[in-house]
């Protein structure tokens, strides 16, 4: 708690620097051409700006017209992303902004490519299940703690502070290099989290914030959880409406059946060909909300979330564990540990079976098809061995009118979020999806962009939809 307490009057801290960073070419042969690398040295630990240093990577897609605005900066998702990545790979979608802008990103200290700790702590983690006694969810926080330890132990230091507070800091470190007044902001997915610290920490230096699907951090458990069931329940009943429409895809009365198996599931778990692990009820919501959130080119993700339902029904979890490996290299969904390095210091967590039973049994009440879903992400930080760094606090008064946006199953999340700002505005994607700006929808970038550029607020009620094929 002393280093949250040192940590709040550093809030005006940036690193000095008398020096403008010196770009040149981005190392790897995927980077575009006009895609300027640099770099700035900040503290591991921002409550002690004079001890250890590391070095922040950072890009920059210079303003490409004579009538330069400023600096709008990117914060990508994860946690773990990179916004170098972003640069690269969605460089197109910021092709209009850079006419008035400079486009800059970084390769945060919780980026999974950064290199301080094993790729390892990244790309595996403890296999959750849902505890059912005070027993249960105490043993598997002890299992959780000790492969926990196993990467802490590597860099205590490092590895204590990978909190969003210690990235806005050095977004901060970094808009002084650049010698900008204030900062424009496009925060996706969780880099939603880092952008609200940053607002929350340095709010005179922040010209425009774009929240992008972006998480919410500033609720409890169960706020957050009757949000998420919520939006859970009504993406499954897109899925069911779709499987009315779909033939002998899905076969008859899909939701009853996907209910009887979660509970089957449950008593007794389903085998994987050739592998020794299980899938419970519960791995199985686990698995198929990813799915569930975007149906693919032609619906193929969501064909293959019922094909995999009926061989499961055929005792065989093999269909669900197939399409898993396919995304994330492994059968089953482990709780990432580098991920969680961030999302358990930012508080995202149960403060204790109490607190867990309450998000259960709310779960169990409004979501029947989804419920062991909303727990699996907090479930990861149980037994966490280091303190909540960043908890949540209310945003300052005085800033400027924030714009989000959000597809069907992340504009409960973002709207909120916004609304704590005074005076400002959301718009509606009407589909699915998720990371409007970066996924190149231009009805929402043409909205984000007006906004970054000339402040102006889209009207209450806009809603993007899906652009139509022909």
């Amino acid at each position: 708690m002393k280093l949250i307490a040192i940590g709040a009057l550093l809030g005006a801290l940036a690193v000095p620097s008398s020096n403008a960073p010196t770009w040149g070419a981005c190392q790897g042969d995927d980077r575009p051409e006009d895609l300027e690398c640099s770099s700035v040295e900040v503290p591991v630990n921002w409550a002690d700006p004079d001890g250890r240093k590391i070095t922040i990577k950072m890009a920059r897609l210079p303003a490409t017209g004579e009538r330069r605005k400023g600096t709008v900066f990117s914060i990508p998702g994860g946690p773990g992303g990179s916004g170098i990545d972003d640069l690269t790979y969605y460089r197109g979608s910021f092709t209009k902004l850079r006419e008035h802008f400079d486009v800059v990103s970084l390769e945060p200290r919780n980026a999974t490519t950064y290199g301080r700790l094993p790729r390892k702590c990244f790309a595996t983690g403890p296999l959750l299940t849902r505890p059912d006694t005070r027993v249960e969810y105490a043993e598997q926080g002890a299992a959780i703690r000790r492969a926990v330890q196993e990467c802490r132990k590597l860099d205590p230091e490092f590895f204590d502070h990978l909190d969003s507070a210690s990235v806005a800091r050095d977004i901060e470190a970094i808009r002084t290099a650049l010698g900008e007044e204030r900062l424009s902001f496009v925060a996706t997915s969780y880099g939603g989290v880092p952008g609200v610290a940053y607002a929350r920490l340095f709010p005179d230096r922040v010209r425009a914030m774009y929240l992008d699907g972006a998480v919410n951090q500033l609720r409890d458990a169960t706020a957050e959880a009757r949000t998420r069931y919520r939006t859970y329940e009504a993406q499954f009943a897109r899925f069911l409406k779709w499987c009315d429409s779909a033939g002998d895809v899905c076969g008859n009365d899909l939701g009853a059946r996907w209910r009887k198996l979660i509970a089957a599931a449950d008593r007794e778990p389903l085998p994987i060909k050739g592998d020794p692990a299980t899938y419970s009820g519960f791995d199985l919501q686990v698995a198929a909300m990813p799915h569930l959130v975007s149906p693919g080119p032609g619906n193929a993700r969501w064909k293959e979330l019922a094909q995999a339902v009926k061989q499961a029904e055929g005792g065989d979890a093999t269909g669900f564990a197939k399409y898993v490996q396919a995304g994330i290299g492994t059968p089953k969904p482990p709780s990432f540990i580098g991920m969680n390095a961030t999302q358990c210091a930012d508080g995202l967590r149960y403060r204790d079976y109490r607190d867990y039973r309450a998000v259960r049994a709310l779960g169990e009440q409004v979501s029947p098809n989804l419920h062991g879903m909303g727990l699996w992400h907090r479930l990861g930080c149980s037994g966490w061995p280091t303190p909540v760094t960043n908890p949540p606090r209310p945003l300052p008064s005085g800033l400027p009118p924030f714009l989000g946006a959000g597809t069907w199953t992340d504009h409960a999340d973002t709207a909120d979020l916004v609304r704590r700002v005074p005076g400002s505005a959301m718009v509606a994607f009407d589909g699915h999806g998720h990371g409007l700006y970066l996924t190149g929808d231009a009805c929402t970038i043409g909205h984000a962009n007006a906004y970054l550029t000339d402040l102006r607020l889209p009207a209450p009620g806009t809603t993007c939809r899906p652009a139509t094929t022909s």
